[in-house]
């Protein structure tokens, strides 16, 4: 049968790095593809005793449904965590729960795009994020951005040019795909920007716990005078993926339009996961935990930097991010990252090719780096080998 699909499915196209992902099954590759966390990390005997003691407490009310909020004290937790670490002021009646930040991006599409809407980001951004606006028949504008992040005058410029422009899409925490910061005062003019055009701010952070050096940040909600900003968070850096747990947070008004669409879309989280995270944040340090995760992967971030430099050619430019998964490697221009990749596929070793990460332009020379899922013998042994398939390309 020939289906008649929505208009909007042939916008979609499956995401490279889930084809990535596929080979990381085999044993041998050593993949920089996914931002995975690091599974060595799960607190897995800490979850089968708090799996238990909510089943042997309340296990009829875990197993059942819940309400599209979710469940209360987590909520309540989240604004208490976000108000403490982030400057912001929320209480639960802020935050609805959602499967993963990712999630919160689908709904901000579903809350706030019509076909033909204008979406500014930052060039480069998340691919996943371009792949649930895009759903939306939305355009993007790509803000020029610098180490400190969005450039001010440049996200004015465009607000002017596209004064019906309904999202601006950041993420000032070590930024998926470059690992990159913004400073205190590009988050002020984020929020002034926003108010002043009266443009909306999704404020992705999934990061923003995993620092290994240098002083958080306060959050662009921080400065948000307008109710202009809303953010997104998830458990799945910090805890574990495989629950799907995230949460959105903003003005009441703006979340009661988030449980409207969420209703319609999957009633609600998973309750006992839900109940089950509670409880751990009740019964043990999560600070601890993050402690422990922030170690491992600062020093996988200190080898992959020592490798870059040692084994890629002299020209390389890199970030240094100070926190997150990710840096961001710019190569010379007459090397095409897609070709680079199918050379290392067959050394067994896999990345992601920037031009992802680029809704408009196409910057073929770049590629991501992920080194939080990986020991630092292997993270050693996959940079040289894409070292050595630079150098066989005659790049030293």
């Amino acid at each position: 049968m020939e289906y008649k699909y929505a208009r909007r499915m042939s916008e979609i196209k499956a995401s490279e790095i889930r084809e990535l992902l596929k080979l990381t099954e085999k044993p041998e590759v050593i993949s920089f593809a996914g931002g995975l966390p690091a599974p060595e990390l799960f607190p897995i005997e800490e979850i089968r005793a708090v799996n238990n003691y909510v089943l042997d407490r309340c296990g009829e009310q875990a197993l059942q449904y819940t309400t599209t909020e979710g469940w209360q004290p987590l909520r309540k937790w989240i604004a208490e965590r976000m108000n403490t670490q982030l400057g912001t002021s929320f209480c639960d009646e802020n935050i609805m729960i959602t499967h993963g930040s990712q999630q919160a991006l689908d709904l901000s599409g579903k809350v706030f795009l019509d076909e033909g809407d204008v979406v500014l980001c930052e060039s480069p951004t998340y691919l996943a994020a371009i792949s649930a606006f895009k759903a939306y028949g939305c355009r993007f504008v790509e803000i020029d951005t610098d180490d400190e992040g969005m450039i001010p005058a440049s996200l004015e410029k465009a607000l002017k040019e596209y004064p019906a422009a309904k999202l601006i899409y950041i993420i000032p925490n070590f930024q998926n795909p470059t690992g990159k910061t913004w400073s205190l005062e590009r988050r002020k003019q984020a929020a002034e920007l926003s108010a002043k055009y009266r443009v909306a701010v999704i404020e992705d952070n999934p990061y923003g716990e995993l620092r290994y050096e240098g002083d958080f940040l306060p959050s662009v909600k921080s400065f948000d005078r307008s109710g202009s900003v809303i953010c997104t968070g998830t458990f799945s850096k910090i805890f574990c993926p495989g629950y799907r747990i995230g949460w959105i947070a903003g003005d009441a008004e703006v979340i009661r339009k988030y449980v409207l669409v969420k209703q319609g879309a999957d009633l609600q989280c998973n309750t006992i996961a839900q109940i089950v995270i509670s409880a751990y944040l009740e019964q043990y340090d999560i600070d601890a935990h993050i402690d422990k995760i922030r170690e491992v992967y600062r020093r996988r971030r200190d080898t992959a930097i020592e490798a870059i430099t040692r084994y890629f050619p002299s020209d390389t430019l890199f970030t240094r991010p100070e926190g997150g998964l990710f840096l961001w490697v710019e190569l010379n221009e007459a090397i095409n990252t897609t070709e680079l990749l199918e050379r290392c596929i067959a050394e067994n070793v896999a990345f992601v090719p920037g031009y992802s990460f680029f809704p408009n332009k196409c910057r073929l020379n770049t590629l991501r780096i992920n080194f939080s899922n990986t020991p630092e013998e292997k993270i050693e042994e996959g940079l040289a080998r894409i070292g050595h398939v630079l150098k066989q390309a005659g790049f030293q």
